[in-house]
């Protein structure tokens, strides 16, 4: 809404609840946001800037020779709405500018609004470094006091540093010290709770549960938040939130059946109508709110009812209360819409908008144009060579800066037609006064509210608070105010921990930490669990801990033992096929002894793995390892003897190396593998004589599991054991390597290099997977380690022989065997 005059006042309103943004296409320039949902109350403070203007501009003693004109937007209660507006209104909305010196006046002098604490808070932190005017009339975040982050803001509405108490004074007057507590999750909300927080200990109050409504109306949230009121002894519920954001929560306790409540409403939904329905009273009848300063302006209803559109979209705000308030169109658009007239008469109407009984924030936005005014009016009043400005200047008003006004503004004292004194403090804040609303029954069975007392931070009689106890009503049985004292008792499985420097009935119920329980009720201190017992999921009982080893009975412990047994039979299949062609060329070229050693020391290390499995006990502890250790050896020695022997026989076929063999012969090759097994023996013997390993109960792992584990006891005697088996399986690999270019018919050392590939491959990978593998799943990594190998032994070495011997035996001649050797010679 637009109208000229020399000096322009700027104003931001909540016409519309809702904005909504058009989608983007990227083809098209973006449409601007729009909107949604018509607020006949907000419109009312609209319209009483403008009754304000147009009563001053008529008042021959206030402004002389001064027409006030204004320019007002809608901030749709959306942040980036009011910030725009804010830029729009103090940089003006001109394309082409026809005075290009930059002189006169700017496009507003000041600003009444934002009527929200986000809103106001952003464009006070902007416009606050060109020291532009802005007066709120419904702003109350305590955070706006701040004069050094937001120099030129004011407000005709208290803070909520007042208003917080002022809510404590009642709650003091009826004694409820346990409340609980909801705020809003926006600026308001959060500073308010804070104050609140902090001002209900000092009287010795205490806070039963503080919760937060979601912006985003989350349904499980909101749930949540309702049980816990409903939960909660706490019969006092105070509610910093605007309606808005209360609305969701409002619906849910009629749905949970939220009854016998005492609310406590701050000031933004105090008086609120969208809560004055049938269906909400008997859950909200009865509370007690802190309202702003109830006035009457006169002449106020008359000017609302002449108000008429026309056809400037500068003024389309009017247009669009228009369609809304009596339902029709200027500019039809489909079929069976009704069309607007002009002429429809709003005195036949009854709404928010036409309703001035409670002029509130209405009478705020009144006194907010007055003060601008009569700042202005000083201004005019400066005599030259007597100004406050540099060089005893004055404001020029051809010229003037908003900054010259805010100096006014601060000084600024007058007294309303209702009779109300109008001044600012230090901070920019308006004198604390409140009306005290209770929520009654009507002859219709909804809510109206009325005012039974008035809290006066500045009254005459030092009396802050005034109440008519006679005119309360309250909605419980008793018909008497209820007992909300902090008196609730902590159950089982929680402590009570007492708030410091508070009442001894103020406390929290803490639950008590993992592994402690409290039998009783009231318990203040937590009773730690044995070693080997546990909390259960209540806190008031101590159980056995759960117990935790790699078992047959255990999914993964039954692969493993399958596993170890499906080695075991194939290992016993490929001697019986072994021993049934002992006498074929491929066996006995292969040195069927040591073919039988290796096939048995394959068979014990999968058979070592059953150790491994099962509850640790101080035999098996002993002996896995030294059993693992020995058959590894066993089998690695016989490995490496086979290689040895491989290259001797070839080295024997050649003119130059016949006498290799007699070297090397079967006793030779016993000898070996015995020699090398008996040192690997005598580890193990030191080893579990100086350190040996034991069962060891672990809850380092999980506090709640005692992990059964075999303690090694002696890393250095594992550590040796491991290495003495890594060395050979690296001789084995290297000469295995070297002799790999021998002929292929009677090459076994390339089969030999791949099995021992695959044998410190799986090692090298078992240590850092063993060292980071908790409780039974490092033993489950050793086993399957020990498996790994022993099957790429097995599978590397034989199945190629068991393959030539059952599907080709054509192939098992000595003539093949030799065939190419022969070619060569």
């Amino acid at each position: 809404m637009y109208q000229a005059g020399d000096v322009i006042l700027g104003g931001l309103f909540e016409v519309h609840f809702l904005t909504v943004f058009p989608e983007l296409s990227f083809r098209t320039e973006p449409k601007p946001p729009y909107c949604e949902q018509f607020d006949m109350a907000s419109f009312q403070q609209a319209q009483t800037m403008v009754f304000a203007i147009d009563e001053i501009n008529k008042n021959p003693d206030l402004l002389p020779n001064i027409t006030l004109g204004y320019q007002l937007y809608d901030n749709c209660v959306m942040l980036g709405m009011a910030f725009r507006a804010a830029l729009s209104l103090v940089s003006g909305t001109e394309v082409y500018f026809s005075n290009l010196n930059c002189t006169g006046p700017p496009p507003v002098i000041g600003i009444v609004g934002d009527s929200n604490s986000t809103p106001s808070i952003a464009i006070s932190s902007v416009l606050g470094l060109f020291r532009v005017p802005i007066v709120s009339y419904f702003a109350t975040c305590s955070c706006l006091s701040n004069r050094k982050k937001y120099p030129s803001f004011f407000r005709t509405i208290p803070s909520d540093a007042f208003q917080v108490r002022a809510m404590i004074k009642i709650l003091k007057h009826f004694g409820w010290t346990w409340v609980g507590l909801v705020y809003s999750d926006d600026d308001y909300g959060n500073h308010a709770a804070q104050s609140f927080l902090q001002d209900v200990q000092v009287f010795g109050g205490c806070v039963a549960f503080s919760e937060i409504l979601p912006l985003d109306n989350n349904r499980k949230y909101i749930q949540h938040t309702v049980g816990l009121i409903q939960a909660s002894t706490a019969r006092v519920v105070v509610v910093f939130s605007t309606s808005t954001y209360l609305l969701p929560l409002m619906d849910e306790v009629v749905l949970q059946n939220v009854t016998d409540r005492q609310w406590i409403a701050s000031e933004a939904w105090a008086t609120s109508p969208v809560f004055h329905t049938q269906r909400l009273l008997p859950f909200l009848g009865g509370t007690l709110g802190i309202a702003i300063r109830r006035g009457e302006i006169q002449g106020l209803h008359e000017f609302l009812l002449h108000l008429r559109p026309n056809n400037d979209q500068r003024n389309n705000m009017v247009r669009i209360f228009w369609e809304n308030m009596f339902k029709c169109r200027f500019n039809i658009g489909g079929r069976g819409e009704k069309m607007c007239s002009g002429q429809e008469d709003l005195s036949n109407t009854y709404t928010a908008y036409t309703d001035v009984s409670e002029l509130r924030a209405s009478y705020n936005v009144y006194k907010t144009v007055y003060s601008l005014a009569h700042a202005l009016h000083d201004l005019m009043q400066c005599v030259e060579g007597r100004g406050p400005f540099s060089g005893n200047s004055c404001a020029d008003i051809t010229n003037l800066q908003p900054w010259q006004l805010v100096h006014y503004l601060q000084n600024v004292n007058f007294t309303t037609g209702f009779g109300d004194l109008v001044s600012f403090d230090e901070n920019g804040d308006a004198l604390a006064i409140y009306d005290v609303m209770n929520w009654q029954p009507s002859s219709d069975g909804s809510i109206v509210v009325r005012t039974v007392g008035v809290v006066d931070e500045g009254a005459a009689t030092g009396k802050v608070l005034t109440l008519d106890e006679e005119a309360l009503y309250w909605n419980f049985e008793t018909k008497k105010p209820p007992q909300s004292v902090c008196s609730e008792s902590c159950s089982p499985g929680t402590r009570r921990a007492r708030r410091k420097g508070l009442p001894v009935c103020c406390f929290d119920c803490l639950p008590c930490a993992d592994g402690e329980i409290s039998n009783t009720t009231d318990a203040n201190e937590c009773t730690i669990c044995p070693d080997d017992f546990w909390s259960n999921p209540d806190k008031d009982r101590c159980v056995p801990k759960e117990e935790e080893f790699l078992s047959y009975e255990d999914p993964l412990g039954i692969s493993l033992t399958t596993a170890s047994l499906l080695g075991t039979c194939l290992c016993a299949l490929v001697m019986i096929i072994f021993a049934l062609h002992r006498n074929t060329p491929i066996v006995r070229a292969n040195n069927s002894e040591l073919s039988f050693l290796l096939l048995f020391s394959l068979k014990l290390c999968f058979l070592c793995v059953l150790l491994f499995i099962g509850r640790p006990q101080l035999w098996t502890c002993q002996l896995r390892h030294a059993v693992f250790g020995i058959s590894f050896v066993l089998c690695i020695s016989s490995i490496l003897v086979k290689t040895m022997v491989v290259i001797a026989v070839f080295k024997s076929s050649r003119p130059e190396g016949r006498g290799a063999m007699k070297w090397f012969g079967t006793a030779q090759q016993r000898s070996t593998v015995m020699v090398l097994t008996a040192l690997q023996v005598a580890i193990c013997i030191v080893w579990l004589s100086n350190a040996s390993p034991t069962p060891h109960k672990n809850s380092q792992y999980v506090s709640s599991k005692i992990v059964y584990e075999c303690a090694i006891s002696s890393v250095a005697g594992f550590a040796v054991l491991l290495g003495y088996i890594g060395f050979l399986a690296a001789v084995s690999f290297l000469l295995a390597f070297l002799a790999r270019n021998l002929p292929d018919h009677f090459n076994e050392a390339k089969f030999i290099t791949f099995s021992m590939l695959i044998f410190c491959a799986v090692w090298i990978a078992f240590v850092p997977a063993y060292v980071s593998s908790p409780g039974k799943y490092a033993v489950a990594v050793e086993i399957f380690a020990i498996l790994a190998s022993s099957f790429g032994l097995l599978v590397a070495i034989f199945a190629p022989k068991c393959y030539i011997i059952l599907l080709h035996p054509e192939k098992n001649t000595k003539k093949n065997i030799m065939g190419r050797e022969t070619q060569n010679k």
